[in-house]
This record gives structure tokens, C-alpha cells and sequence, in this order.
């Protein structure tokens, strides 16, 4: 019997090591990237002109708009580990590294990063748009995100053909509920239509770089990050105050295919950041969840 009882110690220390050494020698979990679209601290509702639950929002200059349609992509994402490793996820596949946020969509505010390597992640780096070494629409070889950004609901590609649209924003603004489109994206510059000529114009892509507030801790455990996208700095960035017109000609900022790259880019900088001095634009972290 006492024989028994040793074998029976021994065994289940033997064991607890080998659960304790289970968890820990995992070499690879799930990360959740949660997004909230807010005005402030408020999340966004959206809702057609005479809408009376869409969220209503003030601008620092006073300006009255909300919106009816909220959507913007997300690639390149990159996960910074606690020694400086950077551990890219798909970078180059659109098809499995990138997403297309769409507020009327609760599915697509969430998006699982799979088999992030294990260990400890203090920072955060993603792509507001999609970079111009893959910014084409290539059926071929992205298919699924092909699909998605031109599915009837999305319409996220430009109508001439040469890229993806950014961020697609649809409302009203003013008492009397004007049309409000604001779209961004990187443009090209081209002789007659040939591709062949295409060179970068203005490049709308944007690199967000976030530190967590606390290390995400992947191995037994498949974090949750939580990152707010914050719409009041789309006419009240630190980059640009912005009041919205539907003037005449190059004055119009209000509806996309009149307003100019220049005017477009002021958008582009109020929500992801200016590409030098401002790397958050609209984006911060609400918490992570170990």
C-alpha cells in the first residue's frame, strides 16, 4: 500500500510537469484584433438623412454630420514582441493578412490572427489601406479580398480601376442634411489610360504603430486586443480642422469625385496621422485582454 501511494505521488507529479510544461511550451495561439468606431467616446450608429437613432456628431468648429456608411481597410499588420522581434502576419496576402472594417458588419470588427508565434507582444503595427507595391486589383492572385472590396455592399475599389479605395465614408452633414462621400486612396498618374505608364501619385497609405498598454501574451493564453478608431478626428484631426462644403469646382470637399487629391489627403491625415510625425492618426488601444 505505501508502495501504491508513492506510485500514485510520483505519478501525478510527473503529471502536473508535464501540464505545466504543455502550456508553457506552446509554441503558437490565436490573437483577436476588436475594433470600435466611436465618435469620442460614444460608438457609432449609423442611419440614413431623416435618421433619428444614427449617432449625431459636432466637429470642433461646430459642425453637425453622421453617418450612413463607415468602412475601411486594414493590411500589413505586424506584431512587435517585448525584445523588438517583429513578427509580420501575411503581409504580402491580402487574401489572409488583411480585412475590410464595415460598421454596419458586426463580423467584420473582428479579426483572428492565426498562429501567432508564442512569447510576449508589446506593440502593434498595421496598414490604414493597402501599400502600393500591392495596391492593383488583382483577381488572380487575391481572389477573396478581390471579391470582398467589390462585393455591391463594399464598393471599395476605385471606378477607373487602379486600386482599392481606403476608407469609404457616406452621410450628412448640416441642419439640412446635405450628402456627405468622402473617399480615400492612393492615386496614380498615367498617360491615356495605359498602365503601363501608371507612377504613384498620392500616396493615401498610412503605417499605424500602437504600444499596448500591456504585453499580449500569446502561448497558452489567446489574447484580445481592442483598438478604437476614433471618427472625430475626421474634420477635427491634429492635423487639419476641416468643414465640409459643396462649393464649385476644386472648392467641393464633400463629394469624392470632385474633391482633389489635395483636399483628400487632409482626410487621409486626420485618420491615419501624416506618415511623419503622427503614426496613430485615429487609432488607439482600449485594453488587452490576456
Amino acid at each position: 500500500m505505501k508502495n501504491l501511494k508513492k506510485y500514485l505521488l510520483s505519478a501525478l507529479v510527473c503529471f502536473i510537469f508535464i501540464s505545466c510544461n504543455s502550456d508553457d511550451a506552446a509554441v503558437a495561439n490565436n490573437v483577436t484584433l476588436s475594433f470600435k468606431n466611436t465618435f469620442g467616446n460614444t460608438e457609432i450608429i449609423l442611419g440614413g438623412a431623416a435618421s433619428a437613432s444614427a449617432t449625431v456628431n459636432t466637429s470642433d468648429a461646430g459642425q453637425v454630420h453622421h453617418f450612413s456608411e463607415l468602412k475601411y481597410v486594414i493590411s500589413n499588420i505586424r506584431l512587435v514582441k517585448a525584445d523588438g522581434t517583429e513578427v509580420p502576419y501575411h503581409v504580402n496576402d491580402l487574401d489572409k493578412g488583411a480585412m475590410i472594417i464595415d460598421q454596419s458588419q458586426a463580423a467584420s470588427l473582428q479579426y483572428i490572427m492565426r498562429n501567432i508565434p508564442s512569447g510576449e507582444y508589446r506593440q502593434i503595427k498595421f496598414g490604414l489601406g493597402v501599400r502600393s507595391d500591392i495596391n492593383t486589383l488583382d483577381q488572380v492572385r487575391f481572389p477573396k479580398f478581390y471579391a470582398a472590396a467589390g462585393a455591391n455592399d463594399t464598393e471599395m475599389m476605385w471606378e477607373w480601376g487602379t486600386g482599392y479605395r481606403f476608407t469609404k465614408i457616406e452621410g450628412f452633414y448640416d441642419g439640412d442634411h446635405k450628402p456627405m462621400s468622402i473617399h480615400t486612396g492612393s492615386t496614380v498618374e498615367g498617360t491615356n489610360g495605359d498602365p503601363s505608364t501608371y507612377t504613384q501619385g498620392v500616396d493615401a497609405y498610412r503605417n499605424i504603430v500602437l504600444d499596448l498598454p500591456q504585453n499580449a501574451i500569446v502561448g497558452s493564453k489567446a489574447p484580445r486586443i481592442a483598438i478604437k478608431a476614433d471618427f472625430h478626428q475626421l474634420l477635427s484631426g491634429k492635423a487639419n480642422s476641416i468643414t465640409l462644403s459643396t462649393g464649385e469646382g476644386m472648392d467641393d470637399n464633400a463629394t469624392p469625385n470632385i474633391h482633389t487629391a489635395v483636399q483628400m489627403i487632409k482626410f487621409v491625415d486626420n485618420l491615419g496621422g501624416n506618415g511623419t510625425t503622427d503614426s496613430k492618426g485615429m487609432f488607439s488601444i482600449l485594453n488587452v485582454e490576456n
